[in-house]
């Protein structure tokens, strides 16, 4: 169903329109795109069958109407605590990549620009999965976003030790922060990149992220999107990831807070013998949601998609889980897997799942799974009669439920400060 056009869409467009100037990275052509698709389809509302739940619409109306500024003006000190000590950090203040708060380049084989700085390239790959035309976040950050960062690892290059880009939102007012990535993964390349997503301010920000991944051939990419932007944060994350052939994509995915979080993950497998793993935890409390929504799209034969979603919902939180594999009709000798593994400790609590199989190809292994319920007691029972107490055994539970996807985590750094804060949430 199509959304009813929003009057917000009015004002962003507005305020796109008096920025359109300082727009470079995208043509006239996709600006036009953008904006047409924002004044016909708005912002979508619980009306639009893939935001039933979620009804991003009702934020904007109460809280949004402008950009947030660069601020650029945050200290090393005050990034220290979210560097990783083993990584090359990467460092984007309100959307603009920051050099001078990025650890310098000390390894061969990177290229790191702004994305503006393809704004004469007729040739640029930067917008080629990420059309305005499909989604309404999609033509915000086409229409809104400046200096994004763009990483292209260049052919035949292991890179040996991780990237992580800490996304900083820090803003004096209520605004809009549309922060852009564009990672390129050349042909035999194999790269870690974490995304990490914080929030330094005391005012509301609705967070609207974008990021193109592009996977060559008998290439590796393996990423970790960690979000922890607290409870005055409101964010809209889309990846668009094209996988090539004999290549790999992994995703894990760990959402630690934000008021409202929504997830769109939508993967490409475009040639033979390539594969993509999504795997996501998610934690909330009080009235927070968090919606993951992936796509996984096999239009090839002999191409392998696992995914694995796990959700902790306690107050009167809402989590969401909608996941669609696609087997077109030549994607013959397909494996696709999906499952969705959720508990409740609040009677208040909700979850809503609809794991979804499209399938065109006769030759196919397909399966997907979900599973809600409470900690179980019996389990519960067993620790209590060895002489745990019962916080220490609920936490214990928790812990082995969350586990499974806090191991798909390789930097260790990085999975012990998961642990560490995973404890102070159960």
């Amino acid at each position: 169903m199509i959304a009813e056009k929003s009057l917000t869409a009015t004002k962003l467009i507005d305020t796109i329109s008096s920025k359109a100037n300082k727009v470079n990275f995208i043509n006239d052509n996709e600006l036009t795109e953008a904006l047409n698709y924002l004044e016909n389809f708005g912002i979508p509302n619980n009306k639009n069958e893939d935001y039933k739940y979620c009804n991003i619409d009702a934020v904007f109306k109460k809280e949004f109407k402008n950009i947030a500024q660069q601020f650029n003006n945050l200290s090393n000190l005050e990034i220290k605590p979210y560097k990783l000590n083993e990584a090359i950090n990467l460092v984007v203040v309100n959307g603009n990549y920051n050099e001078s708060l990025s650890d310098k380049i000390i390894v061969k084989g990177i290229t790191i620009k702004c994305v503006n700085d393809f704004s004469n390239d007729k040739n640029s790959p930067i917008a080629s999965l990420a059309k305005s035309n499909s989604d309404a976040f999609i033509a915000l950050n086409n229409a809104f976003s400046d200096n994004g960062i763009y990483i292209r690892v260049e052919k035949g290059n292991v890179i040996p030790m991780p990237i992580q880009i800490i996304y900083i939102n820090s803003a004096n007012s209520e605004a809009i922060v549309n922060s852009r990535s564009f990672i390129h993964v050349n042909s035999n390349a194999e790269v870690t990149i974490t995304e990490r997503f914080v929030n330094t301010g005391q005012q509301k920000i609705f967070s609207n992220f974008l990021s193109e991944k592009i996977i060559e051939e008998n290439s590796k990419l393996t990423s970790y999107t960690i979000q922890e932007e607290g409870l005055f944060v409101f964010s809209v994350n889309t990846n668009q990831v094209k996988v090539n052939k004999y290549a790999t994509y992994n995703n894990t995915t760990i959402t630690l807070s934000g008021q409202l979080v929504r997830n769109n993950h939508n993967v490409l497998l475009s040639q033979e013998n390539c594969n993509a793993h999504l795997n996501g935890l998610f934690l909330t409390n009080n009235t927070q949601l968090v919606d993951n929504h992936t796509v996984m799209d096999h239009q090839v034969p002999n191409c392998e998609s696992n995914e694995l979603y796990k959700g902790v919902i306690n107050g009167k939180s809402i989590g969401i889980f909608n996941g669609k594999i696609f087997v077109r009709k030549d994607a013959q000798k397909t494996n696709a897997y999906q499952s969705s593994k959720n508990i409740l400790l609040s009677d208040d609590g909700t979850i809503n799942t609809k794991p979804q199989l499209e399938i065109y190809a006769d030759d196919v292994k397909c399966s997907h799974g979900t599973s809600t319920g409470k900690i179980d007691e019996n389990a519960l029972f067993y620790l209590k009669a060895r002489g745990i107490g019962e916080e220490s055994a609920r936490k214990l539970l928790l812990h082995a439920f969350a586990q499974e996807v806090v191991d798909k985590i390789e930097i260790e750094s990085l999975k012990n400060y998961i642990e560490t804060e995973l404890n102070k949430l159960y």
